[in-house]
């Protein structure tokens, strides 16, 4: 607490100080409540994850600036009386390299002249970041010639590169695949932040770079979806790839269609991955180009354009519906204003969802016993509430296309209390498509049908890496470098992202 000792005397003074305190209060106060709001509002139905992020790091950061401010000032720092606001500091994993650095005292000497001796010490660990250092490796082949005889000179190989008789390494090639397609920054950003460091490198330079290795990547991208295809489950959604058409002198829509598998929730064996294919547009026939050889169950949203799928000869598909669509459907009305049977077919939808969470992780015999028990008589309820209100509401109102939309898809919405593999909904995929949109949104549009059809495998085989905890750029070096040096192609398999053994 602050003593009367350390107010000032000055009446003026005294005033400014309490006038100053008030205001960061008030301050704080306004953005602690807004940041409750963030985390603890309703939200049923979320905004843009990555907008929701930055709102919440613009208020954390606002909060932090006023509480250092406070912080400085005397006063304001000794009349703090709350406790100090619960941070996460941060792991500090042992890999790291440490660098130590003592602290002595101006003298170990006593008052008393004799020497201290070491009784203890306090040890703190602060993070430091150095800045990418660039390096140059060298590479020297001496040539050796006899002297007693001139049966000519010998040379070892040179060693095979990516890029024949260029500058970057694999690992360099890695970090701009890297940097582009994770974390979102265009190469002629690259460029700019090389160029702070004096590495003059065109954006052009870098562009062939990354063609170059999408070129030496695609049988991995071909293993990966013919892997993908062999499995009895898959999830599929596609999303918008704007393209710039250089002749009329605008973007045109195309489209990524996303393939995953993600079998964790109810302990498969199968790793997850997923792909996407680059199509110029939204018809189901890119669909049944991308799935043939595929036969199992499908898990989409409502797309008409997977009805083909069924209409196959072979009738090998099954579509699985997605409930989060449904729900969406119905919150859309909810959110209008009273709305009494969206919001009780919102509670139902939630009681399944409830079921859904207690069983997650369970083998698939176990899941579907749950089903069965539980989740079989709340469907049939729902059914029936259902048909009954869609005989009471207007078939072209919001709230009737909302109870059409789910009894259209009835069928394929059921379809998870036959089976123990199959999710309520298609959000495994929907959550590997936003990668996708942060790239879309700071990269506007691909270049090209070419460049698309790139960005669809990089964003494959980084995103297959994410999902098996695998760091992108040490299975990009790692493979690009087996590649150069004359990996088979018979053993393709062996360089899928799952199969990455890191080196220790």
């Amino acid at each position: 607490m602050i003593s009367t000792a350390d107010l000032p005397d000055d009446v003026d003074a005294l005033k400014a100080m309490i006038v100053a305190q008030s205001e960061r209060n008030d301050r704080l106060e306004t953005l602690v409540a807004s940041l409750r709001q963030a985390l603890f509002g309703r939200r049923s139905e979320k905004s843009d994850p990555d907008q929701f992020e930055l709102a919440l790091e613009d208020l954390e950061t606002g909060i932090a600036e006023v509480e250092a401010e406070r912080e400085a000032d005397p006063a304001g720092a000794q009349t703090r009386t709350s406790k100090p606001r619960a941070t996460n500091r941060g792991a500090l994993p042992k890999h790291l390299p440490r660098i130590e650095e003592v602290v002595e005292p101006d003298s170990t000497i006593c008052r008393c002249g004799t020497e201290r001796h070491v009784i203890g010490e306090d040890v703190s660990e602060r993070l430091d970041i150095v800045p990418a250092r660039f390096r140059l490796i060298v590479t020297r082949r001496p040539k050796y010639a006899c002297r007693s005889c001139e049966d000519g000179i010998v040379q070892a190989a040179a060693p095979a590169h990516l890029i024949p008789g260029g500058m970057p390494t694999e690992a360099t090639i890695a970090h701009v695949i890297v940097s582009k397609y994770a974390d979102h920054l265009p190469l002629y950003r690259q460029a700019q932040i090389y160029g702070r460091q004096g590495i003059e490198l065109d954006r052009s330079t870098l562009a062939d770079w990354v063609g170059r290795a999408a070129f030496e990547l695609r049988p991995v991208f071909d293993a990966l979806i013919s892997d993908l295809k062999k499995s009895p489950k898959l999830f599929m959604d596609e999303t918008r790839a704007p393209v710039l058409d250089p002749g009329r002198g605008k973007t045109k829509t195309g489209y990524f269609w996303a393939l995953a598998r993600d079998d964790r929730a109810w302990g498969g064996d199968d790793p997850p991955g997923v792909t996407f294919t680059y199509a110029p547009g939204r018809s189901g026939q890119y669909a049944d180009q991308i799935l043939q050889d595929f036969r199992g169950i499908l898990q989409v949203d409502g797309y008409a354009g997977y009805n083909r799928l069924i209409r196959r000869p072979s009738q090998g598909i099954q579509l699985a519906y997605c409930w989060a669509h449904a729900r969406r459907k119905l919150h859309e009305v909810a959110r209008t204003g009273t709305t009494p049977i969206a919001d009780e077919g919102l509670r139902q939808i939630t009681a399944l969802y409830r079921i859904e969470k207690e069983v997650r992780g369970e083998s698939p015999a176990r899941r579907l016993a749950a089903r069965q028990e539980r989740s079989k008589p709340a469907l049939e309820a729902f059914g029936t509430w259902l048909t009954a209100n869609r005989a009471r509401v207007s078939a072209k109102s919001p709230l009737g296309e909302a109870l059409k939309y789910i009894a259209k898809y009835w069928d394929g919405l059921c379809l998870f209390l036959t089976d123990g593999r199959i999710e309520m909904d298609s959000n495994p995929v929907e959550r590997t498509i936003r990668p996708i949109a942060l790239n879309r949104k700071n990269a506007l549009f691909a270049g090209h049908d070419a460049g698309a059809q790139n960005w669809a495998i990089m964003a494959s085989l980084i995103e297959t890496c994410k999902l098996n905890a695998v760091d992108p750029h040490a299975w990009l070096t790692e493979t690009l470098t087996a590649i150069v040096n004359g990996h088979r192609q018979a053993n393709i398999k062996a360089l899928l992202p799952w199969n990455h053994q890191p080196k220790v």
